[in-house]
């Protein structure tokens, strides 16, 4: 009779599963930074710290322990904008209920607006033909009350005309960006974080760039049109899609918001 050394259960491969997608989530949010250099080091430092031990070198083991057992602290503060984001999307993408909220418990029987993605995809198609210049955030469950505060309140009605005034070239409104909140032009001329990858195309500008940012930090969507080449493109949870058509940008819109609250 022969008797497995190793036994597996069905919670051991759960464990590896588990683990496995952690991993992989932590490396597509770190992958294109400056983070993957210093996670690469801190790997290196472990392996180089099991090997001391497992020599049996006491002194060399000792300081790194030492070192490593203050790496959590050390990982909270090196990787503090990609553990954010990790957590957003955790929190937004995989847990968020799009049928139950605490908001719709607190207004059952009001009346829902739907939000006017139409007016969205008309100025964007209006404003890529004329490479006009543009940046659309519209907020989902985080308010973006600190980035509102940078720019002008508007506090109006969704609408394309008044999307492609604010961006018009001379337009005293048309740099920055426009939020949109619970289906109002909130505020324009609003300013966004940066994102901080170094592995963007060179020609992804500044607009990209806010794109991204503001998509890291905070669950907002974005839509934007560049001044120089007039492409369309979105970007959500800190990912872009580039040079989508209008057909392919009213669906995502509608995924994203058809009958739902903004």
């Amino acid at each position: 009779m022969i008797t497995a050394f190793i036994t597996i259960r069905f919670l051991d491969i759960l464990d590896i599963i588990l683990v496995s997608f952690l991993l992989y989530q932590f490396y597509n949010l770190i992958k294109g930074t400056t983070a993957i250099n210093i996670f690469i080091g801190i790997f290196s430092l472990y392996l180089l710290w099991l090997i001391v031990r497992a020599l049996n070198m006491q002194l060399l083991s000792g300081i790194l322990g030492q070192v490593i057992g203050v790496g959590v602290i050390a990982l909270i503060v090196v990787f503090q904008q990609e553990i954010r984001r990790f957590l957003l999307i955790i929190g937004s993408k995989y847990f968020t209920n799009k049928k139950f909220s605490i908001e719709k418990l607190f207004s059952i029987g009001e009346e829902v607006e739907e939000f006017n993605y139409p007016a969205i995809v008309s100025a964007s198609i209006n404003m890529s033909s004329q490479k006009t210049g543009a940046l659309i955030v519209i907020t989902r469950q985080s308010d973006l009350f600190s980035y509102l505060k940078t720019g002008d309140t508007i506090n109006s009605d969704v609408s394309g005309r008044l999307l492609e005034s604010i961006f018009f070239k001379n337009s005293p409104l048309h740099d920055g960006a426009v939020i949109i909140r619970k289906n109002k032009i909130a505020a324009a001329r609003c300013v966004l974080p940066t994102t901080d990858r170094i592995d963007l195309p060179p020609q992804y500008g500044m607009r990209h760039r806010a794109a991204l940012g503001i998509t890291e930090k905070t669950d907002a969507f974005v839509v934007l049109v560049s001044e120089e080449t007039g492409a369309i493109s979105i970007a959500n949870h800190g990912e872009l899609e580039s040079n989508i058509g209008p057909n392919r940008l009213q669906q995502i819109l509608e995924e994203e918001f058809s009958k739902k609250p903004i």
